[in-house]
């Protein structure tokens, strides 16, 4: 059983930064997940990295402002986020698919964290 914990949202102005942990439990060794989901919408895919941290892919609203990135032997996955915008104001859930390369489709994922609020202001 995997176990996903998030962590590092909060309250920013807009063209603020922050960095989101997702600390994982169990064998990890997947490709993991960013998705968000805003009030009254529904939750959409922001980026995925592959079991090595090799290979990542984005959403092209996210593209060069947040990075993915992991670190296997903390059982970690980050996301850094630069130039954050009112838009991107949601809920952060990580998760983890038990395949090795990035997807972006949903169903593909397994297990999922609790989330993290990201609140950015105009």
């Amino acid at each position: 059983q995997v176990q996903l914990v998030e962590s590092g949202g909060g309250a920013v102005q807009a063209g603020g930064s922050l960095r989101l942990s997702c600390a994982a439990s169990g064998r990890t060794f997947y490709a993991m997940g960013w998705f968000r989901q805003a009030p009254g919408k529904e939750r959409e895919f922001v980026t995925a990295i592959d079991w090595s941290g090799s290979d990542t892919y984005y959403v092209d609203s996210v593209k060069g402002r947040f990075t993915i990135s992991r670190d296997n032997a903390k059982n970690t996955v980050y996301l850094q986020m630069n130039g954050l915008k009112p838009e991107d104001t949601a809920v952060y859930y990580c998760a983890l698919s038990k395949t090795f390369r990035t997807t972006d489709v949903m169903t593909l994922y397994d297990y999922w964290g609790q989330g993290t609020q990201v609140t950015v202001s105009s």
